[in-house]
């Protein structure tokens, strides 16, 4: 078993590409609360890696754990899995 076998893996959503090569990803977790047993949502904000600056707001993404790149950075992007629709603006007369 090698190191990268046991690295971590998320799905997230690009919530942020205003950095250069770095991307804001939303991860939502469900979880039943442990004495009122009623499911629960819990968001968190990961910062990724992006070497090209591909991802853009509202792609799906996978990401997985790394070395550390900065104080806050820890996740590397590893595919994109959903490309976000892009809507053109029609401008109205």
């Amino acid at each position: 078993m090698s190191v990268a076998d046991n690295r971590k893996s998320m799905t997230g959503t690009v919530v942020s590409d205003k950095m250069d090569k770095t991307v804001v990803v939303v991860v939502e977790r469900r979880f039943s609360h442990p004495k009122f047993k009623k499911v629960v949502k819990t968001t968190q904000r990961y910062k990724v890696h992006d070497e090209k600056n591909e991802c853009r707001p509202g792609d799906l993404i996978s990401m997985s754990e790394t070395r550390p790149l900065s104080k806050g950075k820890r996740w590397r992007l590893s595919e994109i899995i959903k490309k976000a629709r892009v809507e053109e603006k029609v401008k109205k007369k």
